[in-house]
């Protein structure tokens, strides 16, 4: 077997073919690991790499194959780990210079899964300073980018360097993080699978009343990410709000998926978005395929969604406000150089008043539910685009685009970001698949949002429409 058929290969047979002694872990790691040397130049998605350890592991999961050991579902087959996620004796640096040299003497609770389930870890993920910008920025590791441009565009963010990664082939899996986007934008930047899912389907125990924001999977195809939320999701007595999922398994729902029946809405803007043309048609495009070739009924609503840019600043601006006086064993973080952009969101927090940050919690968050429940009670699942552009130009102190269709928008930090921004805090899953290309051969993704807990029903909706399209085997050209 080639390297290149080893790197593209899906992870669920990855993982099967391990099992089956049709291909060795250290045959999948190394050539993982050769793909990695050959595409992180152009794409910029590594913190660290621990190539040596890996094959090291990849060696031992071997040893206990020819032992005849019983194996988990993810066994010897490579992964890689956003920044964001501690991982115990490997450093983590949560996007800073500032903790460059942090090794965690702890596993989170996601890493600890997946490692139990056999996986091995090939790399930490670039993402922004502790996720806080919707681009994978650094002032440790620079800029990530899309693998289907010239380095020129960006991969967004915060999860930028693992969409990038495995949209390359380095590792058929990739672990990310989402609060408001950060794992679907990227995802739609770089043409690959991103769930978002149920706050505390998968627990977070270092934030145990966390109710918005998940880790979850970046992956080539929807199977697979149900495959790492098969080994993730559960609940954690340490997480209060953690819950058991209602099905046997999320894998067995993608395959034989059909949206045949289903009453789906489509909403193009939410409302107040200007989606570019493009973008628009391409996501026209899909909404058809649904109805014609996937058999869905499809109805276009019209939505009156609060305006996640004057939310996300008010929700998030005293968090903002407060990493800035986080202790960094040189000061804090706020001495550091940050990018502007993370500045003028901590400054919004600071001039905040507690009553401004209790009215958006509170009031403006149950708006947004109820916008999306008034959807929801009459359709099945609700889609959108996942954005309203196609992967921009690396945007330097902006932080995000600065115009769609030729007008300027309010924010560009927080614009491309607010297709996804409310879903998130209605607390409802969300996935985005690839959906087709611009002209400029940028991918489009496809957004998919479900009631609350709906995750099965998300998935195999996801998985449906990738079976009517061939979207999922498109490779980018940088690979």
């Amino acid at each position: 077997m080639s390297n290149e058929e080893i790197v593209w290969m899906p992870g669920h047979r990855m993982a099967e073919a391990i099992r089956k002694k049709e291909l060795s872990p250290t045959e999948a790691v190394s050539a993982v690991l050769e793909q990695l040397e050959k595409v992180e130049p152009h794409i910029n998605a590594f913190v660290t790499v621990v190539g040596e350890q890996a094959l090291e592991q990849a060696a031992e999961a071997e040893r206990r194959i020819a032992r005849g050991e019983e194996v988990g579902p993810l066994h010897g087959v490579p992964v890689t780990v956003k920044d964001l996620t501690e991982t115990a004796g490997v450093r983590t640096t949560y996007g800073t210079a500032a903790f460059k040299d942090n090794v965690p003497d702890h596993d989170a609770l996601s890493w600890t899964r997946l490692k139990a389930a056999g996986a091995i870890l090939i790399g930490k993920t670039t993402t922004p300073p502790f996720g806080m910008l919707g681009i994978t920025d650094s002032d440790l590791t620079g800029r990530t980018s899309t693998p289907w441009a010239a380095p020129t565009h960006t991969s967004g963010g915060s999860s930028g360097g693992a969409a990038a990664s495995v949209a390359c082939g380095v590792a058929p899996f990739a672990w990310g993080s989402d609060g408001g986007g950060s794992i679907r934008v990227p995802a739609a930047c770089c043409g690959v699978v991103g769930m978002k899912t149920t706050p505390n389907l998968v627990p977070v125990v270092e934030r145990p009343w966390e109710s918005t924001g998940v880790e979850g999977p970046l992956t080539r195809n929807v199977r697979d990410s149900a495959l790492l939320l098969d080994v993730t999701a559960g609940p954690d007595p340490r997480t209060p709000l953690s819950f058991p999922y209602e099905v046997d398994s999320f894998e067995a729902v993608t395959l034989n998926p059909s949206v045949a029946g289903l009453r789906i809405a489509y909403s193009p803007d939410f409302g107040s978005a200007e989606i570019d043309h493009e973008v628009r048609a391409v996501v026209d495009e899909a909404v058809r395929t649904l109805a014609s070739a996937g058999g869905a009924h499809v109805e276009q609503v019209e939505m009156n969604v609060p305006d996640p840019i004057d939310y996300f600043g008010k929700i998030y601006g005293p968090a903002f406000a407060a990493g800035m006086e986080m202790p960094t064993g040189s000061g804090t973080f706020g001495d550091l150089p940050i990018h502007p952009a993370i500045r003028r969101r901590a400054e919004q927090g600071r001039a905040m008043s507690a009553m401004e940050h209790f009215h958006v919690e509170q009031v403006t968050r149950t708006e947004i539910l109820q916008a999306f429940l008034g959807v929801l009670k009459d359709h099945d699942l609700l889609v959108s685009p996942t954005m309203p552009v196609a992967a921009f130009p690396h945007p330097g102190p902006e932080a995000g685009n600065t115009h769609v269709n030729g007008k300027p928008v309010a924010d560009p930090m927080l614009d491309f970001h607010r297709m996804t921004e409310s879903p998130t805090h209605a607390m409802l899953p969300a996935i985005t698949v690839n959906c087709g290309f611009t002209k400029a051969g940028l991918p489009v993704g496809l957004q998919i949002i479900g009631p609350l807990r709906a995750d099965a029903a998300v998935l195999a909706a996801a998985a449906a429409f990738e079976s009517l399209t061939p979207w999922s085997t498109r490779r980018p050209p940088i690979a």
